[in-house]
């Protein structure tokens, strides 16, 4: 019935968590030119802007090699965790990511920046193929100054020092210090940061800083609206359920939440130690395993929900017997953490095998995209997109951080992702296909529509077996369709989603036909650009050849943009002006 308003508390806890809240509308770049292909109307397609906005900026420069020219872009918060802009460049049979960074966007940005923003390998990206290239940027800094707001994204070049760079701004030394503490300005590369004058030759003050920095104690969260903001809150009181949290943020621009581990500590169940549970204790929060507690069956066993020592739980019975090295692998699974993994917190050997999870209260991704409930609202754009970028962290976090490093989940799909309250999205069941090889010869790990050609052919396990599970969910995310689509026809043949989604995304120009794939529950509720960019991600996930598709971590940082620019499309007004007061009213309403 909240749903809704459960969205805005979703946007507004990941605005507190986040290092920038919002950008502003416009910086500049010191663009240095060189003789080959630096005219103005290159420059102004290398960063999709036109070559009469370009001389606004620069109306006493002459525009001749071995110079620098101001460049008008916007800064945005990218994902909410750093301020930057993402250029689209065509990429041309002469390119890598070395020379576009080097020689399209004059050092701006760099060979690794790009790469972290795209799912292509750097060694195969076609021609033709549509590379972003993301330059950072800055909207000024509060504590330091509030008479600057319009801000130079400078690329240091060899000879150049704190003196030579102070002297061309016309600006002291320490002012152009206090915005870059940590920057080498005798290094001769590098990005810092100066305070510039706007086409009047004024500079604009400081607005709002985008990079907030919360204090413990900070409220759960930053309405989107005003209006939004006394609503909820309102809410909150009435319901009592709006809980404090410390805020810790961090300056890095790179990428962090990798690293954040968010962790529920409950008296006698401790995060950082595996639990093994009794069998009565298990039974009698259970009630004997009866039928009334069951909330699903999978391959691995039957669900059940209790509640264990004060901590809700998801408990699978296994069907299967623990061996030593069973066990072994289990206590290595207890001690994985992370915010978007499904936490493992003990188990139980008695009689059986029993795995005890923390329990995710808003069921999974497969439910919410294909079935119809009434009372539960369609995921909005955005919350998809979200979902999507939380999953590929949980997966690029198996992949890349768990101890032995190479894991592998091998049964990715959307009845894995589970949602929480806050609608994040958590990979469920790593390690159980791992689990299961060592209790049994015979069990086959995956599910038919997510499995690639390779794991199905000849049994290959890598890492981009779960990249292609992956990209079928993408497409579910977009059409809500099941990865296997069965004809009404009892004599017609099944057909794959990914099947049908190359159909249409090998055409000249799919856009249209693409619209057609979109989950009409969306109705026009959703940015076409930004759908397009999910399918083709999920077309790069679904390659058929395994080298070809990007890794997880790629698959983050193209999330990551898509991410930021969904939120930019948003409309909170959308789903808040028309629809909070009627649900505020059904609330109060069902509580009398």
């Amino acid at each position: 019935m909240l749903q809704t308003l459960t969205f805005l508390f979703l946007t507004s806890t990941s605005l507190v968590q986040s290092i920038c809240h919002k950008g502003c509308d416009l910086a500049l770049a010191s663009y240095y030119t060189v003789p080959a292909g630096n005219d103005i109307n290159s420059i102004s397609k290398f960063i999709n802007t036109s070559p009469t906005n370009i001389l606004k900026y620069n109306p006493n420069t002459t525009f001749r090699p071995f110079t620098r020219i101001n460049l008008p872009f916007r800064c945005d918060c990218i994902a909410h965790e750093f301020l930057g802009h993402v250029f689209n460049y065509v990429l041309t049979s002469v390119d890598i990511y070395e020379t576009i960074a080097q020689e399209r966007y004059a050092n701006l940005t760099t060979a690794d920046w790009i790469q972290r923003f795209n799912y292509y390998d750097p060694n195969r990206v076609p021609d033709g193929s549509n590379v972003n290239v993301t330059v950072n940027c800055s909207c000024g800094d509060g504590s330091v100054s509030r008479e600057y707001g319009l801000f130079l994204t400078y690329p240091l070049r060899p000879g150049e020092t704190l003196h030579s760079v102070s002297w061309a701004a016309n600006l002291s030394s320490e002012l152009i210090r206090s915005y870059n503490p940590d920057a080498n300005f005798s290094q001769g590369s590098g990005l810092v940061y100066i305070p510039w004058r706007d086409e009047n030759g004024n500079y604009p003050p400081f607005k709002n800083s985008p990079e907030s920095k919360l204090s413990g104690g900070a409220i759960g969260g930053i309405a989107i609206g005003v209006v939004a903001v006394v609503l909820f809150l309102a809410v909150c009181l009435y319901k009592g359920f709006c809980r404090k949290k410390n805020v810790e943020t961090s300056a890095s621009v790179l990428l962090q939440n990798d690293a954040q581990v968010q962790l529920t500590h409950v008296q006698g169940i401790t995060p950082a130690k595996s639990v093994e549970f009794s069998y009565e204790e298990l039974s009698t929060a259970t009630f004997n395993f009866r039928l009334a507690n069951k909330i699903g069956e999978g391959g691995f066993g039957a669900v059940y929900y209790a509640e264990l020592r004060g901590q809700k739980a998801a408990i699978k019975k296994m069907d299967m017997q623990a061996s030593r090295q069973f066990l072994a692998e289990l206590k290595v699974l207890t001690q994985t953490h992370h915010l978007n993994l499904v936490r493992l917190i003990g188990y139980c050997v008695e009689d059986s095998l029993f795995l005890v999870y923390e329990y995710i209260e808003n069921g999974n991704l497969s439910q919410h995209l294909h079935e119809s409930v009434p009372e539960r609202e369609p995921l909005p754009w955005f919350i998809r997109v979200q979902i999507a970028l939380d999953s590929a962290r949980g997966i690029e976090y198996i992949h890349e951080h768990t101890i032995p490093v190479g894991h592998v989940h091998c049964d990715i799909k959307s009845a894995n992702i589970l949602i929480d309250k806050y609608f994040q999205g958590k990979v469920a069941d790593f390690g159980l296909t791992r689990l299961t090889k060592l209790g049994s010869k015979s069990h086959v790990a995956g599910t038919f529509g997510y499995m690639p050609p390779e794991y199905v052919q000849y049994g290959d396990v890598s890492p981009k077996v779960d990249v292609f599970a992956f990209g079928v969910v993408l497409y579910e995310l977009i059409s809500a369709k099941p990865a296997i689509i069965r004809a009404n026809n009892p004599d017609a043949e099944a057909k794959g989603l990914v099947a049908l989604f190359d159909e249409v995304l090998s055409q000249a120009d799919p856009k249209d036909d693409l619209v057609q794939l979109v989950d009409p529950r969306l109705g026009d509720n959703y940015p076409l650009d930004s759908v397009y960019k999910m399918a083709q991600l999920a077309k790069a996930c679904t390659h058929e050849d395994p080298r070809l598709r990007p890794s997880m971590r790629n698959v983050v940082v193209a999330l990551m943009t898509l991410s930021s620019s969904s939120m930019e499309d948003w409309d909170p007004g959308s789903i808040y002006v028309d629809q909070t007061f009627s649900l505020m009213m059904r609330a109060d309403n069902s509580n009398m």
